[in-house]
C-alpha cells in the first residue's frame, strides 16, 4: 500500500477544534468534525452519542453538509473534546465516507505528525457499496 500525503488544511483542524472547545459538553457530544466542501465552505458538526450507537461527528457532518447544499466534500477531520486533538475516523465512518466521497482526503495523526491521506488509504482493498448498486435507469 502506498500512502500519498497531501497538504494539511490547518484552518479545517482549527475549525473542528473550536467546535470541540465550544460545543462539546458532557458525554452526549465528545467529538467535532469539520469538512471543506469543494466550493471552499467549511461545514462543522458534533457527534450525538447514545448507548444504542448514536452517529459519529463525521456522519452528522454528512447530513449537515447536505442540508447546506454541500454535496461534494474535499477534506474532513475529527477532533476530540478536552483538547484530545485529531482523532482518526472509526471503521464505520471510514466505510461510509468512502461510499459517499471516494476521493475524500482525511486528516489523521497527532501533534507534529498530522498528515492528510486519501480515504482509500485508510481502507485498502475495501468494499465500495456504490460499485455494487443497480443503475437507477
Amino acid at each position: 500500500m502506498t500512502t500519498q500525503t497531501h497538504h494539511v488544511d490547518h484552518e479545517l483542524i482549527e475549525a473542528a477544534a473550536e467546535v470541540a472547545r465550544t460545543r462539546c459538553r458532557g458525554d452526549n457530544h465528545t467529538m467535532a468534525a469539520a469538512a471543506r466542501a469543494r466550493d471552499g465552505r467549511i461545514v462543522t458538526a458534533v457527534n450525538a452519542y447514545h448507548f444504542t450507537g448514536g452517529p459519529c461527528a463525521e456522519l452528522v457532518l454528512i447530513g449537515t453538509a447536505a442540508a447546506q447544499g454541500a454535496y461534494e466534500l474535499d477534506t474532513i477531520v475529527a477532533v476530540g473534546d478536552r483538547d484530545r486533538g485529531v482523532v482518526p475516523p472509526c471503521g464505520r465512518c471510514r466505510q461510509v465516507l468512502l461510499d459517499y466521497f471516494p476521493a475524500l482526503k482525511v486528516i489523521v495523526g497527532t501533534g507534529d505528525r498530522v498528515r492528510t491521506v486519501r480515504i482509500t488509504d485508510l481502507l485498502p482493498e475495501s468494499y465500495v457499496w456504490a460499485d455494487h448498486q443497480l443503475d437507477a435507469e
